[in-house]
Order: structure tokens, then C-alpha cells, then sequence
């Protein structure tokens, strides 16, 4: 019986190991040239560390590279994407095998593992891995250069790719298909069902006479040979080089809390400037980021910016600042990437989620705005600058009197801190449920909430002032600073064990940023602090059926991961949830976020009257949120896409109040 095997340079003979390494020694050279000079380009950058915990860092990035995690969160192209990626995987790992017995183990040390049953299954694995790989390449081709999906671009690079691909793959199953022609067929036909594909191939080629099908398996080697080292020397130089970074670029990521923004140093007397205006002020990070990029557009079809008009593709912006280092390191890039631009972004972080290439989009676009307006003195608008000064003298961007902030809970059952600090929770009530009629109800609600689960409430009054975050997200640092402090000094005074707060971004504000000013003490949203109430008996809801569509806000959802239990707490009240199509990480943003609530919408569609027709969609006729920001924007959006008699807005509060054993 014939040994499961095959001669590995059959027909080549070992005369082209010499040559063959040449080549290969000189693609490898063009390949670190060509990555050492975009190294050059990302030392542009400020220093950054993103080198610490290396264990952890590389553990994140086999999981994501090697799992394809986020690739496969866009089903159609992910799936193929992912298939593609694991067959070339498996035929780089079988080429590797190859090389090692062939060149190293055999010639130094006559070992030979590729026989018997462990090369039939390795030949069966790396002709189905090829089949697989062709296959997914015509899908993908078909899809980007017929389907053409609107706002996928298509660039020399990607016909470079293409064509390189198909050809290294074809010629690899074409050499298989001739060798097998000349050999297996004739000598071992039984050997020849573990390459199925190239038992196909080796028939096509059967009529042809032993000299030419030598001739041919000679010529077909030496170009796919030449094919896979013009693949190695190129990927610096066109988009191939995403196979590097975007894997590297897992290894560097923010293990930060999501969503977390470096706190400047306001009394750096050594510092120059704040904010970033030109390349060489971003870190290397976010240089190395446009070489990371795809140009997937994922982050495009999810930005509400851009898909209601206004100029701010996520995609783009990336490879603007790309396009920007390149022209060098004193490049103005706020003029590359334009100020609509900048201030268009809601900070909602749907293109970060959904990035497979782990791209930071959001807090380049807030570096710039901080240039804009610590340095510049710049603002989207008159009625942004003017709610700056609000905040500023007032507390609240509505620039109402500070002293009535709390006028909303007289008659409840609540605690003003500078009275009494006797309590279980300090309510941080926020400008919108302190001031606006619409949002008082929220609060009010949550303080009987609170009072029938026998919870002591207490609220600052007067003494609160803004959190700051809308002005933060804008770019004013300084004002955040400032009103973050004194919160934090007032708050602590009282020995306050824990802060709930009816609004996401005051939530994600005290909770997560104002930890760099030295605030710990812990924050919750109510959302998660009343199914706590809830599930231990000392919240009793009533259910009354009811339908409705649910919004996840964006810096409940993406933010903090914070999906379920809003959706428990509706059920407990009696809701059937019909979800809107865009939810969960995928939730389309209600436009008032990145300080956009305090900023007018001027151009394209409104954000917020886009989401509430997504919401009219469903079918039901109540649109939930838990976010004062939501709830405002989907007022104003129902009013402006005329729906007032289809859709009315509520918070989860309310419904829950409406539902309490009496």
C-alpha cells in the first residue's frame, strides 16, 4: 500500500530553495520598510500608553482577532468576512507546516510528519479552508463592486486585493489540480478523495499528457510563488495593512470605563494649548487608528449625524486625520476635517461599538471642540455660548434662578440635604427635572417611588448645580471643572453613602468622570435601583397591560451596558415591548447627546423626529425612555413629525407610579 503522502517540492525540485528564499527575504524587507515608515508617521503623535498589562492586552486581542467578535456583529458580510479570514488562517498554518518539514525538520533531522492519517486530514482541511476562502471572496466582490452598498467606497486598493487574493487562491488549487493530475490519479486514486476540490481540478486536467502537465505544474508554482511574496511585500503600502493594525489595534485598547475622557490638567503652566488643532497634538493612537481602519462604514450607517444629513461621517473623520499626518505634523486638522463636522457629533458611540477594526472615534472629535472653545473661543452657536454663561453664574443652562431648584419637591416627601442629611440616597435630580415641567413629573414620580419602598430621600436644592456634562461634551473643560468641583466639595459635606439619579448623563458624569476629581462614592441610575427595589419585595407594583416601544438611551445602553433591566422593570408593570428596529447596541440616538441638548439642529432632519418615526413604526403608541434628554427630544419630535395623536412619550417612573399597591 502507497503512504499517505506527497513529495513536497515535486517537480520543482530543491534547486528553487535559493532563489525561492531570495524573493521571499526581499518581500519580507519591503514589508518592514514599509511599516517602519508608517511607524514614522504615527511618532507624529503625543506618547501614549497602551503597553501596560501586556497578558491582558494580548488575551483581548486573540479573542477578538482569532473569534472575529465584532466582524460577525453585521451578520451578511460579517459572516463572510470571518470565513474568509478563518480559511486563510488555516492555509497560512498548513504553508507553515509545510515549510517546517520541508525545510527544517526533514533536511536537519529526517523528521516527516505530513503522512498517514494526520496528512489526509490535513489535506482535507486546507482544500475545504480554500474552497471556503474562494467562495467568500466572490461574495464579497459581488458585494462591493455590484451590490455596492450606498456609501462603501471602492478605491485602487481594493481591485489590488481582490485580484491578488483570487489569484494566490485559483493558482493554489490549480497547482493542486495538475500535481494530482500527474500523480495521485495514476499511482494512488485512493489518496486522492482527501483533496476534493483538487481531485476536481486534477480531472480537468486529465487528458493532458505528462510533459505538459510538468510544464505546467512548473510555471503555475512559480507565479503563485510570486503572487504570496507580492502579498507580503504590499500590505504596508494599500489597505492590506488593516491585517496588522486592526489586530494590533485590540492589543491597544482603552481599558478604561467606556466612554472615559482624559481630565485635563487646567493648571499645567507648562502647557501650551488645550484640546487638539493640529496633527502632531493627537496621540500616536489616534494616528494609528485611519491605518486601522477598514473603510467597513459600519460607524457611517450607524452615526445620526449622518444619516440625517449633516456632514459627520465617523469613517471619514478617521481617515482625515490619516490623510492630515501624512501632510505632516503641523497640519491644521480641524480645517481638514471641518467645524460642521465636529460639532455634529451626539458622543452616542454607536460607531465605537460597532468598529471591527477598534477604532476611538468620539474623543477626537471632543479634543478638537476643546481647542475650539478653550483656545478659540469658538461654539456651534449663540445659544450654546449662552447656556455656557447659564451654567456658569446659574448652575443650569436654562439660566433660571439657582435658588429654586428644588421648588419642584415642595409638598413631598423628601429631604433638602442643608436641612436634614439623614437619609438612604441623595436624588442628584439634574437641570431638566429641576427646571423643566415636563421632567418635574419624572422626579416627582421617583420620590413616591422611593417613599412607598420606605426609602429616605434627600436632594441638594439650591446647592446643586449642573453636572457639567452637556458644557464637557462641548469642549469647555474649564466651566466643567468648575462645577464639578464645587458638586463634589457640597456632596461630600453631607457624608452621602450613595447618589441615584434620574438622568444618564449626570449618572455617567458622577459616577465615571468626576472620579479623576476625586469623587468615589457610589452612583446609580434608577433604572437598576428600582428593579433592586423591585425584586426585593420593597418596591409592590401592580401590572396593568400595556404596549409600547422602548429606547435605550445612549449612555444607559452603550455607555453602560444597561439593557435588560429596564425592559424587566417594564414587564413587572405590565408592558408588552414591541422593539423598534434599531435597539440595544444598535439604538439610534435621540440627538440631544455630546451636548447637542443646549445646541440648535440646524442642519439635515431632526434627529429626534427620525428616531420617534422608528418608534411609530412598531405600531405601539407609547414611546418609553428613562433619560430627561430623550424625553424632551421625543416631545419636541413628536410635535414636529405630527404624531401627537399616534405616540406619546413616557418616562419609566411615571408608568411604575401609575402602578403602585396602594
Amino acid at each position: 500500500m502507497v503512504e499517505a503522502t506527497r513529495e513536497i517540492y515535486w517537480n520543482v525540485g530543491h534547486g528553487v530553495l535559493i532563489p525561492m528564499y531570495l524573493f521571499a527575504i526581499i518581500a519580507i524587507a519591503l514589508l518592514v520598510y514599509g511599516f517602519k515608515k508608517r511607524l514614522e508617521l504615527y511618532k507624529i503623535g503625543r506618547p501614549l500608553n497602551r503597553f501596560d498589562n501586556k497578558a491582558e492586552r494580548f488575551q483581548y486581542m486573540l479573542k477578538n482577532v482569532l473569534g472575529q467578535i465584532k466582524v460577525l456583529r453585521v451578520p451578511g458580510p460579517g459572516i463572510a468576512h470571518a470565513l474568509f479570514f478563518w480559511g486563510f488562517v488555516l492555509l497560512t498554518i498548513g504553508t507553515t507546516l509545510v515549510f517546517l518539514q520541508a525545510d527544517i525538520l526533514h533536511p536537519l533531522f529526517g523528521v516527516k510528519f505530513l503522512k498517514g492519517a494526520f496528512y489526509k486530514l490535513f489535506s482535507i482541511t486546507l482544500d475545504i479552508a480554500g474552497f471556503i476562502a474562494i467562495l467568500m471572496m466572490i461574495g464579497l466582490f459581488v458585494r462591493r463592486f455590484f451590490v455596492k452598498p450606498e456609501g462603501l467606497e471602492t478605491s485602487k486598493d481594493d481591485y489590488i486585493m481582490h485580484g491578488l487574493l483570487f489569484a494566490i487562491l485559483i493558482t493554489g488549487f490549480l497547482i493542486e489540480g495538475v500535481r494530482m493530475a500527474a500523480t495521485e490519479l495514476k499511482v494512488n486514486p485512493s489518496l486522492a478523495v482527501w483533496s476534493p476540490v483538487g481531485l476536481i481540478v486534477a480531472k480537468m486536467f486529465s487528458w493532458m499528457n505528462e510533459s505538459s502537465l510538468l510544464s505546467l505544474h512548473k510555471g503555475l508554482w512559480w507565479i503563485h510563488m510570486f503572487l504570496a511574496f507580492g502579498f507580503i511585500a504590499s500590505i504596508p503600502y494599500i489597505k492590506f495593512r488593516h491585517i496588522f493594525t486592526t489586530s494590533a489595534n485590540y492589543f491597544f485598547n482603552d481599558f478604561r470605563q467606556k466612554g472615559s475622557i482624559d481630565t485635563i490638567d487646567l493648571e499645567n503652566e507648562e502647557a501650551e494649548s488645550f484640546g487638539v488643532s493640529k496633527v502632531n497634538e493627537f496621540t500616536w493612537k489616534d494616528i494609528f487608528d485611519s491605518d486601522a481602519c477598514t473603510k467597513c462604514k459600519r460607524c457611517q450607517d450607524r452615526c445620526p449625524a449622518y444619516n440625517t444629513g449633516k456632514p459627520l461621517s465617523p469613517m471619514k473623520l478617521i481617515l482625515d486625520i490619516g490623510e492630515a499626518a501624512a501632510n505632516g505634523a503641523e497640519t491644521n486638522v480641524i480645517e481638514k476635517v471641518s467645524k460642521d463636522v465636529i460639532w455634529s457629533c451626539t458622543t452616542c458611540r454607536a460607531c465605537q461599538e460597532i468598529c471591527p477594526a477598534n477604532n476611538e472615534h468620539v474623543n477626537k472629535i471632543i479634543e478638537m471642540r476643546r481647542n475650539l472653545v478653550l483656545m478659540e473661543g469658538e461654539f456651534p452657536g449663540e445659544e450654546v455660548l449662552m447656556a455656557m454663561n447659564n451654567v456658569e453664574v446659574n448652575g443650569n443652562p436654562m439660566g433660571l434662578g439657582f435658588a429654586s431648584r428644588g421648588d419642584w419637591a415642595e409638598g413631598l416627601d423628601v429631604k433638602v440635604m442643608s436641612e436634614d442629611s439623614d437619609v438612604d440616597i441623595l436624588y442628584f435630580v439634574g437641570c431638566y427635572a429641576s427646571f423643566d415641567k415636563r421632567n418635574q413629573q419624572v422626579a416627582k414620580s421617583f420620590i413616591k417611588l422611593c417613599n412607598a419602598a420606605g426609602i429616605k430621600v434627600g436632594i441638594l436644592g439650591k446647592e446643586e448645580k449642573c453636572c457639567g456634562e452637556p458644557v464637557r461634551k462641548m469642549g469647555n473643560e474649564y466651566l466643567y471643572q468648575m462645577v464639578a468641583m464645587e458638586n463634589i466639595e457640597t456632596i461630600k459635606s453631607y457624608g452621602v453613602k450613595k447618589v441615584v439619579t434620574t438622568c444618564p448623563h449626570c449618572f455617567n458624569t458622577l459616577g465615571r468622570d468626576y472620579k479623576d476629581l476625586g469623587f468615589d462614592i457610589e452612583v446609580e441610575h434608577y433604572t437598576t435601583f428600582l428593579r433592586k427595589l423591585i425584586n426585593d419585595g420593597k418596591l409592590k407594583i401592580k401590572p396593568v397591560s400595556f404596549e409600547c416601544t422602548y429606547h435605550d438611551s445612549c449612555y444607559i445602553g452603550r455607555y453602560m451596558d444597561i439593557y435588560e433591566e429596564p425592559r424587566e422593570v417594564l414587564k413587572v408593570a405590565g408592558g408588552n415591548i414591541k422593539e423598534m428596529s434599531k435597539n440595544r447596541l444598535e439604538s439610534f440616538c435621540c440627538g440631544a447627546g455630546g451636548g447637542r441638548i443646549i445646541a440648535e439642529e440646524s442642519i439635515g432632519e431632526k434627529i429626534s423626529v427620525k428616531r420617534v418615526k422608528m418608534a411609530e413604526e412598531t405600531g405601539a403608541n407609547m414611546l418609553v425612555s428613562n433619560c430627561p434628554f430623550c424625553l424632551t427630544m421625543f416631545e419636541d419630535g413628536v410635535k414636529m413629525a405630527e404624531l401627537d395623536e399616534k405616540l406619546k412619550p413616557r418616562d419609566l417612573a411615571e408608568l411604575l407610579v401609575e402602578r403602585l399597591e396602594n
